[in-house]
């Protein structure tokens, strides 16, 4: 293909039954359809297409980009580290060597996957997987014998991904377009990003391109990570009891609920005084109240699935789309249904005037697994997560498997990694899993490396700390160094243990997350591929902490 300000490109798209791939070589034969409009300053670039009659986006993608060219020599391919931003908040992100792996869930027997929805919990079901290559996100950087810093401006209107050929350095910017509808005589951008040839540079553009907001600190709890779905009103209450002045949230996760969908069902058999005496304890020891939820889904078996099976989005063969196998599996709602979007803003505002005051609403990715017509899964989060935003105004939100852009400027945290585990790497066939998977090793990694996030797009939740003794298999040094990194770089820090069981050794443990938390300030990080090291000071002194991924320890 010949060059176009440096870069060569391919749309493909379809005009009614038609489908057309036009490239940056051959862009007269498509006139009749479309033009582009091609900007490049040497720092922003921007692609807009001009539709001369209606049409819907398929793919588009750009590479020979001029400011490429560094990562092409292979001693320089080897030697730099890359940030790949995985898909959804929970998918594992890092600085890697070209020589890493890409874990893909596609890999396991197709009847797996199939029963089980592995693929629809991160991007494998329309990101087409390969040994060979590495993938990111929206944000992409280099740092080592090469530099560069890629930022997508685009992100209402679709992802950017970054695609690396670990063998010769090609980069590949695919923007994903698919399913955008363009009308006769109107325009949609198909790319806008900034990039700037340094990683330190492009972190600094980055903080002028997403301000510093005022973030409330988050010292809470949160019952999940102890009892997960057993949960009750005495062991809720006693829990609450031991937390002393310091803690501002006291957060009820899964498990209220009779089932997944049915959120207006509280279990009485657990919660035999209703959630409203709770939030009325929690407020009287002058405590936010928290409650999570999964507003876009619901599973198989609840009451919401069997009577109202025309609330949930259908695939092209008729069926409801699926999610995951969490629970009894779980289905994606219609947001575009009237009925559904009534549903949920009843149930939210349900627990709203009911006195909580903090939503942890998860699973929030379903909102861009099935196919809305004429819209990219990047508006189709757009969209939901505004109309969460537009019904809980007035309440602090955190947001969970979400996509991170489509968050910003309407969630005040966000979850930036997976779940917690209870030991450090999850039981051994688990790590076959999808790359959104529990795992400690891997969010203790998202913690750090998501960090220039946080005070930006939100406040980054590295989700909790663990001091206790009891029911975890995490040793004290992983749990140390947890409680350490989570401190250090979240705007959110929340434990599940009873705090009431604490000895002074714990209690002393305690008071040492608080300070770090509250006082510390990183200055800086590095990572050579296995080991992190920051600099931060706390109480004007000046220290260093090392931390082995592999092994989850401080050394």
């Amino acid at each position: 293909m010949a060059e176009i300000n440096g870069f060569n490109f391919c749309f493909t798209y379809t005009v009614g039954e038609t489908l057309k791939t036009v490239s940056s070589d051959d862009l007269s034969s498509f006139a009749e359809d479309l033009s582009f409009d091609v900007s490049d300053d040497g720092s922003n670039h921007k692609v807009v297409l001009k539709a001369k009659k209606k049409l819907i986006a398929v793919s588009y993608f750009e590479f020979g980009h001029g400011f490429s060219a560094c990562l092409r020599n292979r001693k320089t391919l080897k030697d730099s580290l890359f940030f790949m931003n995985g898909y959804q908040s929970w998918t594992d992100s890092a600085e890697v060597r070209v020589s890493s792996k890409e874990r893909n869930v596609m890999s396991l027997p197709k009847a797996l996957v199939n029963a089980f929805s592995f693929d629809k919990y991160g991007d494998a079901f329309f990101y087409k997987y390969d040994k060979n290559r590495l993938h990111g996100y929206d944000t992409f950087y280099v740092k080592g014998s090469a530099e560069l810093f890629i930022q997508n401006l685009n992100y209402k209107n679709a992802y950017l991904i970054f695609d690396l050929d670990r063998k010769s350095g090609d980069l590949i910017l695919r923007s994903d377009v698919e399913n955008a509808c363009v009308g006769d005589g109107c325009e949609f951008t198909l790319a806008d990003y900034c990039y700037v040839p340094s990683a330190d540079e492009g972190l600094k553009k980055y903080a002028e391109l997403f301000p510093k907001r005022d973030i409330k600190k988050i010292f809470g709890y949160t019952s999940w990570y102890n009892y997960y779905q057993n949960i009750d009103e005495k062991t809720l209450l006693r829990d609450l009891e031991a937390l002393d002045s310091r803690f501002n949230l006291f957060q009820i996760d899964d498990g209220y609920q009779t089932k997944i969908g049915d959120w207006l069902s509280v279990d009485a058999k657990k919660l035999p005084g209703s959630l409203g005496n709770i939030v009325e304890a929690v407020h009287g020891k002058g405590m936010m109240a928290g409650l999570w939820m999964a507003p876009f889904v619901a599973e198989k078996d609840s009451v919401l699935f069997g009577e109202h099976p025309d609330w949930f989005k259908k695939n092209k063969s008729g069926e409801p789309v699926r999610c995951g196998s969490n629970w009894s599996g779980f289905y994606a709602l219609d947001l575009e249904n009237t009925d559904v979007r009534d549903y949920i803003k009843k149930c939210l505002r349900h627990y709203a005037d009911m006195g909580f005051d903090f939503f942890k609403l998860d699973f929030l990715y379903a909102a861009s697994v099935p196919v809305y017509e004429g819209k990219t899964r990047s508006m189709a989060a757009e969209e939901a997560y505004g109309f969460i935003r537009e019904i809980l105004s007035d309440k602090l939100i955190l947001g969970c498997g979400a996509t991170l852009y489509n968050a910003a400027g309407k969630f005040d945290y966000m979850r930036i990694g997976p779940d917690v585990s209870l030991e450090f790497d999850d039981v051994f066939y688990m790590r076959i899993m999808h790359r959104e998977r529990i795992s400690t090793k891997v969010t203790l990694k998202n913690t750090v490396f998501r960090s220039f996030m946080n005070g930006r797009l939100f406040g980054n939740d590295p989700d909790v700390f663990l001091l206790r003794d009891e029911n975890i298999k995490l040793s004290r040094d992983n749990r140390l160094a947890l409680s350490t990194l989570n401190a250090l770089f979240g705007s959110v820090m929340m434990t599940s243990d009873d705090i009431g069981g604490y000895d002074g050794e714990k209690k002393a443990q305690l008071d040492r997350v608080l300070k770090l938390f509250n006082e510390a300030k990183v200055k800086s990080f590095d990572s050579d591929g296995r080991i992190i090291s920051v600099v931060c000071s706390c109480g004007g002194e000046n220290a260093v902490i090392k931390y082995d991924t592999e092994k989850g320890v401080l050394i």
